[in-house]
């Protein structure tokens, strides 16, 4: 194994970790319910269930891409389906921060949130060179 060939292994292990730990926590019920709230107004619609529903659906994305990473022939479609998926959430993690007084602690400023979202695009970007 070459050693670009490591760094892409240790890449999809830690953030095949980092997106099934984070969508874990989308079934957790306090988590739930505030990551709900963090949806925007215009993506929630009128039916209330709707936010919890999506953060459901975005907790199966984040714990299917995180195991897709750890199985090799799955790694192209699971690394492709996690970066429109960072791009897809972005606006709730914008919208959170943007409401700081009522999100607190998980409203992460913007400009960090964009940076580290931006990283974790530029990682997964990485997993689709092959490697020699």
């Amino acid at each position: 194994m070459t050693a670009f060939g490591i760094l892409q292994l240790v890449i999809r292990i830690a953030l095949a970790l980092a997106f099934a730990g984070m969508g874990i926590n989308h079934f957790r019920r306090g988590p739930r319910k505030t990551m709900g709230r963090m949806i925007p107004p215009a993506l929630r619609g009128r039916d209330p269930r709707t936010a919890d529903r999506l953060v459901l659906f975005t907790g199966v994305c984040e714990i299917a891409g995180g195991i897709g990473l750890l199985v090799p022939w799955t790694v192209p479609l699971a690394a492709g389906a996690l970066i429109v998926f960072l791009i897809a959430v972005f606006p709730a993690n914008a919208y959170a921060a943007e409401h700081k007084d009522r999100f607190g602690a998980i409203a992460i400023p913007y400009w960090p949130r964009f940076a580290g979202q931006l990283v974790m695009v530029l990682l997964l970007g990485l997993l689709l060179i092959p490697s020699a």
